[in-house]
């Protein structure tokens, strides 16, 4: 818990993770997001014609010019699966079952009924030939003309003998072989062929008349066996995939338009969705999965500065710009694609936030292409090798010449991943290569110098403490570091030092060297209002502090935070280099000045603590509390004077160990194996500082004119001229001199 309390329980944990943020950190997030997600949904649903985008052209138009891919394309073809698939499904002719043996005999029954019928009207001595034409004629399963019917009646007993015969006959002989409904015509066709050369050209119509009615189908098509052969057929056909090529002709001029045209183009991004809301519920389920995992990102790893609404805004500012852009320029482009500097997003991301955030932006960036522009998989791994190179290469841009090498990394990268793409291809176009090759060289100048202009529009517009901005404060031409240079050089060097432990410990355990090492040099600038009020900034002892009270002192040495702070807002030091000034000291005491005001104190227990208490608070990050332990560390190990590597440790490990026990380390993410590392880190870089040293007896720098030519010696002006190496005195008490 926040605050001053000195009750409340040490953040330091295990893992160096902060806390469950608190609701109300949290629901300004949760509501942006919502409004990003909404945002972005619209903008990949709504529709920005490209250069070639063809909307109003529907199967049966005509085209009205060429129009060609914009990029070479693999994808499956469901117009032309479905064509082959329905071509092998009518390759499979009908399956019939074998023929029946039941209908052939039950038509030559028939037939017999039928010529014995024929025989009882022959024979009937009572009926007229009226009526005998008109019986036969009611006969239903023959339908036969007056001329057969006549001749019927009128044949002699053996000219009808022999036609029932022949009529048994070439019915056996027809029904034996298969005969199929769409063969039945055939089959009837063939009944003369298979009467007897002997029988008359008369008798012979009788009898294809009588027999040709009677013949019937005797096999049938097997629906079920058909209908799974054709199902097999069907399945065994596999996606067909279609390929274009980098300005391939799809439709030209004044060709009717097919629908493996449409499906083209809607492939290449040339043409929307046929159904707006379902192409928006798409974009809502993908924007919404991206969304939940950058949550759980967030959540996970809690990355500070996006608990920054000033962080917070650019990136989902940065989020929108980017979308907008790729969905205007991406889709239906051929050269713009690989000239659009999409790398910017996760690098200026990583820079701003951290390294594993610029990734995962790097990651949401390449996918986001590949779903406007329907899966295409070059582009995607463009994008994403470029981001992941660009933001891995800069880092947090502690020196402007990783954006030159950060440019030159991504432009190596993208023209790597093209020749891949390209090369494998059998028809290489050179010009169009070296057309690619071009727009990945300026992809990667853009990259590198677009987060320049962002930088320079987040530190001006937002007031986020870039990377350029700590570069250019870390200058010691600054107006405040060159009034601490000359007004107190002694605290100058003072926060050299400091600056130098502090960024070697924060290198060490991953924290923000660049912000540590700036905000060093400024840690103490208030200073430089009353510099011989610190001991630092003393030749010969205190005087000053010996002709005033404790109170009177300890306010002199509190108020050099607060003196800070006024000039921090007076030259606009941005606000993390602020927090340097007023948490460098946290809430400690002025031991020194409040131990002087017990002992002249009548009654020790009427003196006020907080009177000699820092204002604070308490570090917040990091890197404040990285300063606030080598400021304190560099001050008592100058004040003690050691003569050993083992005094150095534990003088610093009492630091360290006091600033935990009094809670001054309690706001912080600082855990217990950092602060060992950074233990170590002070003592090595300690020890270099402050080891003993060597005095030279003075006759070795004694100079005789015989030693040294006439001409050479040094004249007396010159001599008193040169400048004498004074060492740095301290007060024994570290915070009197920081």
């Amino acid at each position: 818990m926040r605050g001053s309390d000195k009750t409340s329980e040490p953040r330091l944990i295990a893992n160096g993770q902060s806390p469950t943020p608190s609701r109300r950190a949290i629901l300004p997030g949760v509501l942006l997001g919502l409004v990003f997600l909404l945002l972005s949904s619209f903008i990949l649903t709504v529709r920005f014609p490209p250069a070639d985008h063809i909307e109003h052209l529907q199967v049966g138009d005509v085209a009205p010019r060429d129009i060609l891919a914009p990029r070479r394309i693999t994808y499956v073809s469901e117009v032309e699966t479905e064509a082959a698939r329905a071509r092998a499904e009518a390759a499979v002719a009908e399956i019939y079952d074998l023929p029946d043996a039941s209908i052939a005999r039950r038509q030559i029954a028939r037939a017999r009924q039928i010529l014995d019928y024929f025989d009882s009207v022959r024979a009937d001595a009572y009926a007229t030939p009226e009526e005998k034409r008109e019986l036969i004629a009611a006969v239903n399963d023959l339908v036969l003309t007056d001329t057969i019917i006549n001749g019927v009646l009128t044949a002699d007993n053996n000219t009808w003998l022999m036609i029932k015969g022949e009529v048994i006959s070439v019915l056996d002989q027809a029904m034996r072989t298969e005969i199929r409904p769409v063969q039945l015509a055939a089959v009837r066709r063939r009944l003369p062929t298979l009467i007897s050369l002997e029988v008359s050209d008369e008798a012979a119509q009788i009898i294809v008349a009588i027999v040709e009615d009677l013949i019937q189908p005797n096999t049938f098509i097997n629906q079920e066996r058909t209908a799974e052969e054709r199902r097999l057929a069907r399945e065994s056909v596999p996606p067909i995939s279609v390929t274009f090529e980098q300005n391939e002709v799809i439709v030209r001029a004044g060709e009717v338009v097919r629908p493996e045209h449409l499906e083209a183009f809607r492939a290449l991004g040339l043409r929307e969705a046929d159904s707006p809301t379902r192409s928006l519920l798409g974009t809502l389920a993908y924007l919404g999965i991206l969304s939940l995992t950058v949550g759980v990102y967030i959540w996970r790893f809690r990355p500070r500065r996006l608990g920054d609404s000033r962080y917070l805004g650019l990136t989902f500012g940065l989020s929108l710009l980017f979308i907008v852009l790729i969905r205007v320029l991406v889709p239906g482009r051929t050269l713009l694609p690989y000239l659009f500097p999409v790398a910017a997003w996760p690098i200026v991301s990583g820079a701003l936030v951290d390294v594993h955030f610029g990734m995962l932006v790097a990651t949401i960036a390449s996918v986001t292409v590949g779903y406007v522009t329907h899966g295409a998989l070059e582009l995607m791994v463009y994008y994403l090798v470029a981001g992941w190179v660009g933001t891995l290469s800069l880092g947090r841009v502690e020196r402007v010449n990783r954006l030159l090498w950060a440019g030159i990394y991504v432009t190596l990268c993208n023209m790597l991943v093209i020749l891949i793409f390209r090369v494998p291809v059998r028809t290489i176009d050179p010009l169009g290569l070296l057309q690619l090759m071009g727009a990945a060289f300026a992809n990667g100048t853009l990259s590198a110098s677009l987060p320049l202009l962002i930088f320079f529009v987040a530190g001006s517009v937002l007031r986020i403490t870039t990377s350029l901005q700590l570069l250019d404060l870390a200058r010691p031409t600054q107006p405040l570091l060159r009034q601490l240079l000359l007004n107190a050089p002694g605290t100058y060097h003072h926060s050299l030092l400091v600056s130098n432990l502090a960024e070697q410990a924060a290198e060490r355990i991953g924290a923000d060297t660049l912000l540590t090492r700036v905000g060093a040099y400024y840690h103490d600038i208030g200073k430089v209002l009353r510099p011989y009020f610190f001991v630092e900034n003393q030749m010969y002892g205190n005087p000053v502090q010996e002709r005033l009270d404790p109170y009177t002192n300890a306010q002199v040495i509190l108020n050099h935070v607060r003196d800070g702070l006024e000039l921090a807002r007076k030259y606009r030091l941005p606000p993390e280099i602020r927090a340097f000034i007023a948490e460098h000291q946290g809430t400690s005491l002025t031991r020194y000045f409040y131990n002087k005001a017990l002992e002249i104190a009548e009654d020790p227990t009427q003196v006020d603590a907080e009177a000699f208490r820092y204002p604070g608070p308490r570090p917040q990050s990091k890197e404040t509390a990285i300063v606030m332990l080598a400021d304190a560390s560099e001050s008592a190990v100058r004040a003690s004077n050691p003569s050993s590597v083992e005094e150095i440790d534990q003088i610093v490990r009492n630091v360290i160990l006091e600033r935990l026990v009094n809670g001054e380390l309690d706001e912080c993410d600082l855990t217990m194996r950092e602060l060992k590392a950074i233990r170590e880190t002070f003592v090595q870089m300690l020890q270099g500082a402050f080891h003993p040293r060597i005095k030279y007896p003075e006759a070795a720098f004694r100079v005789t004119n015989s030693d040294v030519p006439r001409a050479e010696m040094p004249s007396p002006a010159d001599l008193e001229s040169t400048p004498e190496s004074l060492p740095l005195e301290s007060d024994s008490q570290g915070e009197v001199a920081c």
